[in-house]
């Protein structure tokens, strides 16, 4: 039989043990979103501060803060997103119509039916490609409503936590177990690798964005300012990239019997503006973070397979956390790790 005073304790279990159960319930469908806020808001913290100094005022600088990033993400979108729509469609209609044989035929010295083979694979790509992004955008319309109040998620949590992220780091460090040498050493990582993986996608996609500008403007292709643009926003994002314009570029100019751009401009995608991707992004992550870029890119493409997109930024900090406990294990500090003033 249980007394009055387990009773109880039971009794405070069970109630904690409901509360967390529907906790997570009502946070699970926001949860995503939460994170990039939090995420962004750490990142940030730095530009925050000088302003706040400046402005003197919480509520005002958090909330610039939030408005100057709407406007810079949001803005260009707005503006631009009806004109990409419409060239997707006109790219689609072209692509449907270009003698993919014919061109294969001038680059390849293959025989006749190894030409048709690898050409009814283009068109099949070239098809899906197609398909996926008019999912996507037919899926972006339809689920308009759940994107915009995700977003505003986003800003409110960057708002908050803005504004009053030195109490959550103070909340945090006393729930966490850790000691503090420990708690220092996992915040610094999770600076590092947020930091470095962020810049370094948002960096590599503004330059390859410019390269592939200048290489459509040089080689001919029409509207090389707005594909530059859509090249910026398809380098940011990791596994797509920036072939997805230039590469459909130089098949057009193929197509159209500008042979000598179209390979000018297959070489000039393949050799710089790769390039741009491979060296650029592995030195500014290495640089950054001082962890090994192939432990990063497999946290990345693991991470994104796992948890979607902010898996770019869980998946290097999860392998990272991991491994640095791990060291410790095999330095026999692990169990000391809950010690306030173990070092």
């Amino acid at each position: 039989m249980l007394n009055e005073n387990s009773f109880k304790k039971l009794t405070v279990m069970v109630i904690i043990l409901l509360l967390a159960v529907v906790t997570i319930i009502i946070v699970k469908p926001i949860l995503i979103s939460v994170l990039w806020g939090l995420i962004i808001s750490y990142i940030l913290y730095p530009i925050y501060l000088p302003m706040l100094k400046k402005l003197k005022n919480k509520n005002l600088t958090a909330g610039l803060v939030v408005f100057l990033l709407a406007v810079i993400i949001f803005l260009p979108l707005w503006i631009f997103f009806p004109t990409i729509v419409k060239q997707v469609s006109s790219a689609y209609e072209f692509f449907q119509q270009v003698d993919i044989f014919a061109i294969l035929e001038k680059l390849t010295p293959a025989s006749l039916e190894s030409s048709k083979d690898l050409g009814v694979i283009i068109n099949t790509f070239i098809s899906k490609v197609a398909g996926l992004i008019f999912s996507q955008l037919e899926a972006l319309f339809l689920n308009f409503t759940e994107i915009l109040l995700q977003t505003v998620v986003i800003l409110l949590v960057l708002f908050f936590s803005l504004r009053d992220q030195e109490l959550l780091r103070d909340y945090v460090k006393r729930l966490s177990p850790f000691s503090k040498p420990l708690e220092k050493r996992l915040e610094n990582k999770f600076y590092e690798i947020t930091s470095s993986v962020l810049y370094g996608q948002v960096l590599v996609g503004i330059l390859q964005g410019i390269l592939t500008g200048i290489g459509l403007y040089l080689f001919g292709v029409p509207k090389a300012l707005l594909l530059m643009f859509l090249t910026t926003l398809l380098a940011i994002l990791p596994l797509i990239g920036a072939w997805l314009v230039w590469f459909p570029a130089a098949v057009y100019l193929l197509a159209i019997g500008k042979t000598g751009a179209g390979i000018g401009l297959l070489i000039y995608g393949v050799i710089l503006i790769s390039l741009a991707d491979n060296v650029v992004r592995t030195y500014i992550i290495s640089k950054k973070s001082n962890v090994s870029a192939a432990l990063i890119f497999i946290g990345m493409i693991g991470g994104l397979f796992a948890f979607g997109l902010i898996g770019i930024i869980l998946g290097p900090l999860i392998l990272s956390y991991f491994l640095i406990l791990l060291e410790l294990f095999k330095e026999n500090k692990f169990f000391h790790l809950f010690s306030p003033d173990s070092n």
